[in-house]
């Protein structure tokens, strides 16, 4: 490993959220080009015989354990660790808003049957989700839409990497 992917890994190593190759590109004053196919070698050197991986979430990279060690990393989670755990009513609000956004309160309670409004202020307190500013018409409502945190929760790029209706149904994981 030459010196500038030392470099890139140690940044990658220290930020805790997904790093753009572009900001890498600007931060070492190197072609974004170049810094590209440095991570590509880190992604690959870290292939085979290592606890960690080079992933690309949510339009940046970062590094993550890697995914044969799964249950490793759960069973210590569950014996140790810190796990952000939401209610069942959390997860449904949740997947209301990432499928309709951006959505309102009112909107996700029509879909729900139940008031919301504790829920959502949960999930923004979580950074899950944000206020996406206000819906034209009476009383102007709150429209709410998932995060950037959101995406790497859930280990994706973009919303379009959720499962579709179609999926769920077939899943039986939708009603």
């Amino acid at each position: 490993m030459d010196e500038l992917a030392r470099k890139v890994e140690a940044i990658l190593f220290v930020s805790s959220e997904p790093v753009k190759s572009a900001d890498i590109s600007n931060a070492l004053g190197v072609d974004v080009k170049i810094v590209e196919e440095r991570l590509n070698n880190i992604k690959e050197h870290y292939k085979s015989h290592h606890g960690l991986t080079l992933i690309n979430v949510a339009g940046g990279w970062q590094m993550a354990t890697a995914g044969d060690l799964k249950d490793v990393i759960e069973e210590y989670n569950n014996s140790y660790g810190y796990k952000l755990r939401l209610s069942k009513a959390a997860m449904e609000t949740l997947a209301i808003i990432a499928y309709k956004q951006p959505i309102t309160r009112t909107e996700i309670e029509e879909i729900r049957g139940v008031r919301s409004d504790k829920v959502l202020e949960t999930l923004l307190s979580t950074g899950l989700i944000k206020v996406a500013g206000r819906k034209k018409g009476t009383g102007s409502p709150l429209l709410y839409r998932t995060t950037q945190e959101f995406l790497e929760a859930f280990g994706i790029n973009s919303l379009s990497e959720l499962p579709t209706e179609e999926e769920l149904k077939n899943e039986g994981n939708y009603s």
